[in-house]
């Protein structure tokens, strides 16, 4: 009889725990959502997490409130994410740094990338393009190498997050020119100084370089994507201007909730982000930057962050980075 009484109050518990969740989700949202952006302001990431948030808000009915929290290639706002509560008011704009290859860049990470977090849905992908201070002797990427191949280590390069940094150690590796690694804070401060000299190389995505690139303050060379990008076709890929087949690096981007996130949030947040994914004034506005959008549902983010995360690991072993 007493088992009985205690099987009844477990049940009981748990059909209150479960009609609980229930009603926070059938209510969710009920109050502002914070959007952590681990990348400075002004940064690429910052650029399309605001234009999402803005178009999430208006489906989700409450403001979506960018927080950005930059550090170490995006650690340390996706370390907040991660310990944040699983109830769906604090998502991360999440990039290939945070949710693929920060696994292989540092030793340890203060969370397991690979279940801190509830995929929600992907927004979308830019390649990044490789570009010289105005004074550098290189007209071409092809001169770039030969210089940097007369000067070992001479040459400088600029990096404020992981496609920037893997995407010039793959370079440097797949050609056999050693350059020295400049670590920045940001992509508009690392710009600042690609612009001013005290860098000679930068890689980075459109919404950092492509204004620059356009005003004639530095000069682009390739773009790391496998065809040329509509929004600057004078410019060949890194693959036609060396004759190479296997290059490829781009930047994307995603929003991730914290682990433990009720599956019906989850799939509230997902319709809003695919609503922004979709939205025209978004589109017209990013894709002239390189931006391409791909709607989908959290299992499909899932199963991309899986293979992002291999493919970025192996870029790495190749480039041989050392974890830090």
């Amino acid at each position: 009889m007493k088992r009985l009484r205690i099987a009844s109050l477990l049940s009981a518990a748990l059909g209150l725990s479960l009609m609980a969740s229930q009603a926070l989700a059938q209510a969710y949202p009920n109050k502002p959502i914070k959007a952590i952006v681990p990348f400075a302001a002004g940064s690429a990431t910052d650029q399309i997490g605001r234009a999402f948030a803005q178009k999430m808000s208006e489906v989700l009915g409450q403001p979506v409130v960018v927080d950005n929290r930059a550090g170490v290639n995006g650690m340390l706002g996706a370390d907040a994410v991660a310990k944040s509560a699983p109830d769906g008011y604090t998502i991360l704009i999440g990039t290939n740094s945070t949710n693929a290859a920060l696994k292989s860049l540092m030793k340890k990470l203060p969370y397991d990338q690979d279940t801190a977090f509830a995929p929600v849905a992907y927004m979308g992908s830019v390649p990044l393009i490789v570009a010289v201070n105005n004074d550098v002797p290189a007209k071409n990427l092809k001169e770039l190498v030969d210089l940097a191949k007369s000067k070992p280590t001479q040459i400088t390069f600029a990096s404020a997050s992981t496609s920037q940094l893997v995407s010039t150690e793959v370079l440097s590796s797949m050609t056999g020119i050693k350059m020295t690694n400049v670590p920045y804070k940001s992509g508009p401060a690392a710009m600042t100084d690609l612009i001013g000299g005290q860098v000679n190389l930068f890689s980075a995505d459109f919404a950092v370089m492509l204004p620059q690139v356009k005003a004639g303050k530095i000069r682009g060379l390739a773009v790391t994507s496998t065809q040329r990008s509509k929004a600057i076709p004078e410019l060949p890929t890194v693959n036609e201007a060396l004759g190479l087949k296997d290059y490829e690096l781009i930047a994307y981007f995603a929003v991730f909730a914290p682990a433990g996130t009720p599956a019906d949030i989850v799939n509230k947040l997902n319709a809003a982000v695919n609503v922004a994914a979709t939205d025209k004034t978004i589109l017209e506005r990013f894709s002239a930057l390189g931006f391409e959008t791909a709607p989908a549902s959290p299992e499909a983010l899932a199963q991309r962050s899986k293979a992002e995360t291999a493919k970025w690991a192996k870029a790495i072993r190749d480039a041989k980075i050392e974890p830090q």
